[in-house]
This record gives structure tokens, sequence and C-alpha cells, in this order.
């Protein structure tokens, strides 16, 4: 808790916040942490409602990305591009707050395009509904030349920052990018309007403070980052993500697009524009800060704009009295706990690791939305709409003018940032002396971290790595996060250890240190630290995604064979002769093997649960190895368990179902209500439900056909939705046991079935679940691990003392038996945790094509 501010701290449970999820406000005490939330922000982060998304959300959001105008090779500004007008759509939510609807955007941004010659307009690409992403730039006119030399100074700026910063061009010349991102909540719409209004302002302004911001700066604007959920009053986009929490895993075209923005133009100030907070909320955040960027750097220049956003908000004259609108309030000064930065899910927090040394969630403060926006009259919402309009221009207005006084600096603690990623410095901690002039830094607010010398990937493909297919997806993912990736030539030692050739490494000496950090550590237990976190606490894609990551704190690279990757190396392979064997410890492999069962091969499944595919089906093979970059091996294994496509009925959460059309399984959404619609059960092969399915809930009829179609066929059960189910249907006998439902994080486990055969030793949790009283038949398939399990994350104790990880330790977190199979782990959460997908698959195709889990193994 913070004890150390110089400037009294708002009693945080006094804070009236209009949030924008119903309930999700909480006053009094909550009967699931160790002490009282002084903040809940947008409701929980696990959604209990079943996902509905369409299957051609799903296709587009996993295709390979289209080419977009912003891809071009450089060139001048402006850079007109004249956009098709949409159909109009008279549904589109923003019509009824008096806002501009999506289809009105692109001929509103051609006509600012005709006001002058400072708006250009590109496609950065396409939603998964289908819908343009517009990005403006707003810049003084620039020759084809002029653009190279920005493009020149930006690639030295991140390459080469201690010449940077020295170069008097730099200083002198270079132009300071911004970037304002608007809507990336679709229900959370004025900061489009304010956007647009802004930017007609400066395509035509005189005034000398216009030009020379624009002379010295280019200003880049997302209009709208989440069309989908503009027009639909949605949070989340077509997929039903929540593209704020999606920037880690990058599932979502939307987000892919967005990052791309941040690669691209490299912008050392960020405003992401939310709602509903009352009074404005205006980041930087209370503890725990995000332990891998530059922080003192961060916290300096983030504050220092949050004045003058809160001045700027403040000056409009809003009064609770008259407009119901409170003082703008920033959590590092005026908060506890509550409003952290710690993951790099958020767009704020995913940028600094790009070089953003000013980076904001503004939340503005007048509620629109959901039930407001179902009761509240039309005038009223029009009302509201205009004052957080004006508050969203005020922030941006505000950070245009802290960018014109200071652009040197920002520029200068930009480079900073990525000289000593470079050079392998120390981080700086916070503290009064390193950050002057903010209120309040105390030890409580010390996050740094020692980073390795570096990380090492081996390709994978033997029997002591994880698998060669989750090794390339790593590193490609890297690759398009901007992380520097070599490759070995040849085995090489590091630190007395030897490593293969074809090896891949992380030299941590590089500008984006804190990007590969954050993606590759474990991360860290920081239950103890804070009582609260608003959202995910562990990520670890070196324990969640299905590869091998060796981190080496120590040693010299110098002899080791090292050359750059722009590309991981293909993985796909067929052997010319004999049966195949594919293994299923990887999303894609499952996804190959579903489009070899679509085609209609006579797959079977071994013993060992990796499959052998006949060498009649070779061709099919190869073309399926190429499509999913998978490799099969020899094998004289016989006999096993033949396969079909299997046919899904799924009442699952949107990571969950995305993460399943991931896999290329055959889905059909369901609910509670699709059942009591009266749902045909004739084409399901098994039933995965982890949300938005009640029994009791259930009309007779209903009940009845589901019961019936359980007794013939499999179940796939997560969480306390999933073990509902199982109790209500009579299949498994085991308690299930709550944990602390605010709990998450990255924990070890134990494997000991066929289902989690060849799984991670570690496993992704949120709102843990583990089964006791285990009945007569019942298969341990995974437990919690002895002792502390919680490897990185939140996981406290409830007030009685139970429900915390001490009591989770060597407890079953995942069941077999009776062709069921229950989930306590969260093994598809948001689409992220990739190593653990393949459980859920064998899963089921376990329960599908056998009588009976309980002797597998």
């Amino acid at each position: 808790m913070r004890t150390t501010r110089t400037v009294p701290a708002r009693p945080v449970l006094i804070v009236t916040l209009t949030l924008a999820t119903a309930g999700s406000l909480l006053l009094g005490p909550d009967a699931a942490g160790a002490d009282p939330k002084p903040v809940t922000r947008e409701g929980a982060a696990v959604d209990d409602r079943a996902a509905q998304a369409p299957a051609s959300a799903a296709r587009r959001a996993l295709a390979a990305p289209e080419e977009t105008s912003t891809g071009t090779a450089t060139r001048g500004y402006p850079r007109r591009q004249v956009l098709s007008p949409g159909p109009e759509n008279p549904g589109d939510k923003s019509l009824k707050l008096g806002l501009t609807p999506y289809h009105a955007i692109a001929p509103k941004l051609n006509a600012l395009q005709r006001l002058g010659d400072r708006v250009s307009v590109e496609v950065a690409g396409r939603s998964a509904g289908g819908h343009r992403l517009y990005l403006v730039t707003v810049t003084a006119p620039e020759t084809t030349r002029q653009a190279r030399a920005q493009e020149r100074m930006r690639e030295l700026i991140e390459n080469a920052p201690a010449a940077a910063a020295k170069s008097p061009e730099i200083k002198r010349a270079y132009k300071t990018p911004v970037f304002v991102n608007s809507n990336i909540h679709g229900n959370e719409w004025e900061g489009t309007d304010a956007s647009l209004k802004l930017v007609e302002r400066l395509a035509t302004a005189k005034d000398a403070r216009t030009r020379d911001l624009l002379a010295h700066s280019r200003l880049y604007f997302n209009i709208a980052a989440n069309p989908d959920g503009r027009i639909a009053g949605t949070r989340a986009n077509a997929n039903g993500f929540d593209l704020n929490r999606d920037f880690v895993t990058a599932s979502q075209p939307e987000t892919r697009a967005m990052r791309q923005i941040e690669l691209g133009k490299q912008p050392a100030v960020l405003l992401d524009l939310h709602g509903y907070v009352n009074g404005t909320l205006i980041e930087p955040t209370t503890p725990p800060h995000g332990e891998n960027y530059e922080y003192d750097l961060f916290l300096k220049n983030s504050y220092a704009n949050a004045l003058g956003m809160e001045s700027a908000v403040n000056a409009l004259g809003y009064t609770p009295a008259r407009d119901g609108v409170e003082p703008a309030q920033i959590p590092f000064r005026d908060q506890e706990e509550g409003w952290d930065d710690w993951p790099p899910i958020f767009t704020p927090q995913y940028a600094a690791f790009h070089g953003t040394v000013a980076a904001h969630t503004v939340e503005i403060p007048l509620a629109v939305n959901n039930e407001e926006y179902d009761e509240l009259p039309v005038a009223e919402l029009r009302r509201r709409s205009a004052v957080n309009t004006a508050v969203a221009g005020a922030a941006i207005r505000a950070t245009l003018d802290h960018v014109r006084e200071h652009r040197t600096s920002l520029i200068a603690d930009q480079i900073e940032v990525f000289r000593r990623g470079a050079a392998g410095s120390p981080q700086v901690p916070v503290s009064p002396e390193t950050v002057p002039g903010v209120p309040g830094i105390g030890p409580e607010d010390v996050y740094t971290t020692d980073f390795p010398r570096a990380y090492v990937i081996p390709p994978g493909g033997s029997r002591t790595q994880r698998s060669a297919p989750a090794a390339a997806r790593l590193v490609d993912h890297l690759l398009a996060n901007d992380v520097r990736v070599t490759r070995a030539t040849r085995p090489f030692r590091l630190a007395g250890r030897t490593y293969p050739g074809g090896s891949y490494v992380v030299d941590m000496h590089q500008p984006k240190r804190g990007m590969a950090n954050a993606l590759l550590a474990d991360g860290r237990d920081i239950s103890g630290k804070v009582s609260v976190m608003y959202d995910i606490s562990g990520w670890s894609l070196g324990r969640l995604w299905g590869a091998t990551v060796e981190q080496v704190p120590s040693g010299s690279l110098r002899g080791a064979h090292l050359r750059p990757v722009t590309e991981a190396a293909p993985v796909a392979r067929v052997p010319a002769h004999g049966d195949l064997r594919l293994r299923l410890t990887d999303p894609r492999e499952i996804a190959a093997l579903n489009s070899l069962l679509q085609q209609g091969v006579r797959a079977r499944q071994a013993p060992d649960g990796s499959v052998i595919v006949p060498a009649s089906a070779r061709r099919e093979a190869v073309t399926a190895a190429r499509a999913h970059d998978v490799s099969f091996t020899a094998t004289r294994l016989t006999g096993g368990t033949p396969l079909h496509r299997l046919r899904v009925a799924a009442a699952v959460t949107p990571g969950e179902l995305f993460a399943l059309r991931e896999m290329n399984f055959d889905v059909t959404p369901v609910s509670t209500a699709v059942l009591n619609s009266g749902f045909d059960w004739s084409g399901t092969d098994v039933l995965f439900v982890s949300a938005g399915l009640d029994h009791a809930a259930l009309t007779a009829p209903a009940r009845r056909a589901l019961d019936a179609f359980l007794d013939d066929h499999g179940l796939i059960g997560r969480g306390t939705r999933g073990a509902a189910l199982n109790a209500a249907a009579d299949r498994l006998a085991v308690k299930p046991v709550e944990g602390n439902t605010d709990a998450n994080g990255v924990v070890r486990t134990e494997n000991t079935g066929r289902v989690t055969h060849d799984a991670p030793a570690h496993a992704f949790v949120y709102a843990p679940l583990w089964f006791t009283d285990l009945g007569p038949g019942v298969r341990v398939e995974q437990s919690y691990a002895t002792g502390n399990p919680l490897v990185s994350g939140h996981w406290r104790p409830l007030r009685d003392g139970t429900g915390g990880p001490a009591a989770a330790a060597g407890q079953a977190s995942v069941v077999s038996g009776g062709r069921t199979v229950l989930f306590g782990t969260e093994p598809l959460f948001r689409d992220h945790p990739k190593g653990e997908f393949p459980q859920v698959a064998r899963a089921l195709f376990t329960v599908a094509h056998s009588g009976s889990v309980e002797e597998s193994g």
C-alpha cells in the first residue's frame, strides 16, 4: 500500500466511478479477496456468457494479413486516398448518441483531405468483421526526400541510439510522432468524434502554434480501432475479443494493425481514449508498475503530460452539481492501488516497449453504454456524449501542447530507452531524485528486473525438447513484436552449456529488450505486493506457448555463429515412405489433423496420443504439412483408435471458441437460450461447456434432450460452469473446490494422464479450480505442483485462509472418467496459452472416440 504520498491521496473507496460494466463497482468488502478492493474496473475478466461469434470472423482473423496502403514504400505527405463510402446502416448504435456512425467516417475523411495539404488517410487493415481501419496522419507537407529522411532518422533512433543521441539533425529536424487511438472498446465511442473534430481544426488552422506543431510533429489518429463494436454497441469486436487485452497474443486483426502502427511510426507519445470513469481518469497508474520498461523515463513524461490534461479537462468548467462531472484524477497521485500498469496487454503499456515515453489510458467521464444506453432518454445520452467528446478533445489538445513544448526531451528520452537496451545498461529505479517533480514516489513504486544475457530457443523435434511448430511460432511472434532473433549455424556453448545448431538466440543487448523479456520471462509472483490487480498478472510465452525456452543469466555470445533471421525456418516435413506419425503437442498439429479428417483420411490415434496417417494419404499429408507448418515422421506403429471429424457443441467464452476454430474443429456455439429454443443434437459428437449454459435454467424438454445426449456422448467441462453441469448431469463423482476468484497467473503442474501427455509443466489459471473427493473410476490427468504452485501472477488466499495456492498444491487440476474431462485450469484463455491447447483437443478426441477415458494413460 502507498504510504509516502506528498500529495494527499483521495480515499479510493469514496471516489465516484462510473464504470463500463454494470455491477462492477464494489463499494463494500469483497468476500473473494484478502483485502477490500479499492476499485474494480470494467467488470470481471472471465466472461461467463457463451460466445456466439460467427465462424467467418474467426476465419478472417486467422487468415494472412492483407496488403494495406500503409505498407507501401516511403513517400511524401500528403498521401491522399479516396475512400469508397459504405452503405448507410440505420442500426449503427452511435446514431442514438448523436455521434458519427461508422458509415459516415469515410465520407468525412474524404472531405478532410480536401481541406488542404495537411491531412492524409490510409487503410491500416480490416477488422474481424471486415470493416476498414482508418489511419489519419496530420503533418506539414513533406516531399518524398523529406519523408525518407524522417524514416532514416526514425531507424537511427531505434537501431543506433548512441549515435542518434548525438545527432544534431535529429534534434533539429525529426518530427515527434504522436499516436491517438480511439474506440478500441466499441461502446466507448466519443474518442472517435473528438479526433475527427480536432483533425478538422488542424487541417485549416492558420495560427503560429499549429504551424509550429505540424512542422515538428507527425500526428497519427487511429480513428476507430474497433468498428465492429462501434456499430454493434459492444465492447468487443466481431470475435467477442476485448482488443485492449490482446497485445501479448495479438490474435485479432485490429490488434495487429495497432501493433504495426506502433512499430512503424514509433510514437513518443500515445493517448488511448476510453470511457467511462467520473471524474476523468488520466494515467499514469498505481502500483505495480511493469518491471520490464524504463519506468523512470515513462513516469517522468507521463506524469507531466497528465498534469496538462488534467488542467485542460478541468478548465472546461464542468461541475458535479450542474453537469454531473467530477474533477479529473490521476491514479498515481490520487489512488493507492487498483489501476496498475503491470501487464503489457493494454495499449499504453505495450507501447512503452516500443519507445513511447508518455502513454495514457484516458477514461472520459459520463457513461452512455450498457444499461445507460438502454434506459436513459436520448436527450440525456446526447448531452453526456457531447460532454465526453469535449473532454476527450481537451485531453488531445493538451497533449499536443505538451508535445510542442517538450519535443526535444521526449525524443531524447525515447532514444535513451533504446540506448539502455542496446548497451545492456541497468534500469534506473524511480525515486524523488531520479524523477524529480513527481509527488509521492516511494519504495512501493520500484519495480525493476535483472535482464538475462540471452534466451535460447532450441528448434524442437527431439524427445527432450518441446515441439518444433511451437518453437517456430514463438520465433515468428517475437519477430512480429520487433524483437531481434538470431539463429546458430552450428552448435555453440554459452554459460557452460552446449546448444545445437539451428537454435534460436535472443541477445538481450538489443533496443527492445523490455519487449523480449516481457514475452519470454517467467514473470513474478506479486501476490504480496498489492491486494488487488486489474487484469491478468502472469502471461509468460516461455512457459505457456509450448516451446523450450532457456534463460541464460550471463555469458558471452562471442564465438557463436549467429545469423539474424526475419522468419522462423520452415518445420514442414513428410517422409517419402511408410505410414506417417503426427504428434499432437501443438495447435498447428491439431489443425493439420482436423484438415485431414475433413478430407476423409483414415487416421488412427496411437496409445501415446500421437496420430498415425496411412501412407496412402501422403499427398494430403504434404498439403497439410505445408499449410500448417508441421512435421510428420515415419512410423511402424499399427492399430490405434480410428478417428473421425468431430462436431463440437460449445458453450464457451469468446477466447475458447476462437481457439477451437484455430485448431480447425467444427464448432457450433450453444447456450442456455439456444438449447431452450430446440437445439438438434443429432449432428453433435461432444459438448464443451465453460460459460453460458445453466442446467437449472433449461426448459424441461431442453433438459431432457441434453441429458439424453450426455448419456451417450462426451462432455468437456471447464471451470465452475463445467463442473456445475457435470454435477447436474451426474457424470464424474468429484468435489470441485473454488480458489480465490481474482487469482490468476502461471502455475506449475504435474501431468499424469493421456489427455495431458507431453503437455508443458505449466498452466494458466484464472479463478482456479481443483477437484477433491474423487470417486471410483476418476483419473487424475494433471495436478497443481506441491509447495507453492504459483510461478507468476497474483493469487492470495481468501480472508478465512482458504482458496490460496497452498490449498491447491498437490490437488487435481484436470480429471477424467466416463467419457468426461473436467478442467480447473484455463487452457484456452483468450487464445493465449498455446502450449495448453492440445490438452483440450486430446480431451475432445478421447471422450468422443471411446466408451471411457478411465483407462487412458
